[in-house]
């Protein structure tokens, strides 16, 4: 079974709560309408209920009417997320009247949602830029306990099995964080293992990348990554966690027993953690175009509840695999 149509499955099995912020962006909403006719999740719209019914329409969306539609600027519970939103951000001062103009942007009322127990997780950034959706999710929801970074892991599924689980592995961070320092770096590979074991399903093997094996090579960007391993194995020690291994080292088996002999990792990582967002853009990048492989992110994780952003320039599609993929995490929290 495909990885993608496996994390469908589930998010069908999962049965969780989503909340679409934008709702009255259209591939948002044709999105939402064939989420809701394969059963993916129970959807929430956000936006005027008149203009997303119009949308509707005009796409002639059949599913539409099986949504919750909540209009921000009135509905009723918006006095009691206003007055948890003000309890919430009272250490920084914040007014009923300044809750009370938050509360009708659809990407504050979305994460109120989730804070309030009235969904599972958030998906958002067809229209709003990055900074706009993370804004209200990290003065809300917050980071999951004991991670203080927000980071963008992507799946990368190879066409060459050999390499990985499969073919798949899971590489962070390519989208979020610019530089970490060590604990930061051991919460992002932490993340990462977590994110692997719930969307994967395999038992994470994580190589934290440098230039350097094992001592082949002294620099503080090698001893970062010496120090973010052992922090990620006190983290986390139900997760392997091997550096500092080079790429070939993580990835091919001779060479990784001949770098790193008797690493129960080298030669076989299906996670690779790098030392910072440049390579791990990057790389990323470079294995999608020119390994051809299909990369599935980034897909966001460190929030203590799952709020995945979207690129602008996204299809429906990418959002609805989006979608399956926050209600796999969604599961997978809650487990």
């Amino acid at each position: 079974m495909e990885l993608l149509e496996k994390i469908r499955m589930n998010a069908r099995r999962y049965n969780k709560r989503v909340v679409l912020p934008e709702g009255t962006e259209e591939r948002t909403i044709q999105a939402a309408d064939a989420v809701i006719a394969e059963g993916l999740a129970r959807v929430t719209l956000l936006g005027d209920p008149a203009e997303i019914r119009a949308l509707a329409d005009r796409l002639g969306l059949k599913n539409i009417d099986r949504a919750a539609i909540i209009n921000p600027v009135s509905h009723p519970m918006k006095d009691k997320y206003i007055d948890l939103m003000v309890e919430l951000r009272k250490s920084k001062g914040l007014t009923r009247e300044e809750a009370s103009r938050l509360i009708e942007d659809p990407l504050y009322l979305g994460v109120m949602m989730i804070k309030n127990g009235d969904a599972d997780c958030e998906v958002a950034g067809a229209r709003n830029t990055t900074g706009d959706v993370l804004r209200p999710a990290l003065q809300i929801v917050k980071t999951a306990p004991g991670i203080s970074v927000v980071s963008g892991a992507f799946i990368m599924i190879l066409k060459d099995k050999e390499f990985g689980a499969d073919g798949v592995i899971v590489f962070a961070d390519g989208a979020v964080h610019p530089n970490p320092t060590d604990k930061e770096l051991a919460e992002i590979a932490v993340c990462t293992a977590r994110t692997t074991k719930t969307l994967v399903g395999v038992e994470p093997k994580v190589a934290l990348l440098s230039f350097s094996t094992m001592g082949s090579a002294k620099h503080e960007m090698v001893d970062k990554v010496v120090s973010a391993t052992k922090l990620a194995k006190e983290m986390a020690p139900e997760f392997m966690f091997e550096g500092e291994l080079q790429a070939d080292a993580a990835l091919i088996e001779s060479i990784g027993q001949r770098k790193a002999p008797g690493s129960k990792i080298a030669g076989k990582a299906n996670v690779l953690i790098f030392p910072n967002l440049e390579c791990g853009n990057i790389a990323y990048k470079l294995v999608e175009r020119l390994a051809h492989a299909q990369a599935i992110g980034p897909i966001l994780q460190g929030m203590a509840a799952p709020i995945n952003d979207l690129s602008r320039g996204c299809s429906v599609s990418d959002i609805i695999n989006v979608i399956a993929i926050a209600a796999n995490q969604a599961a997978g929290i809650n487990k």
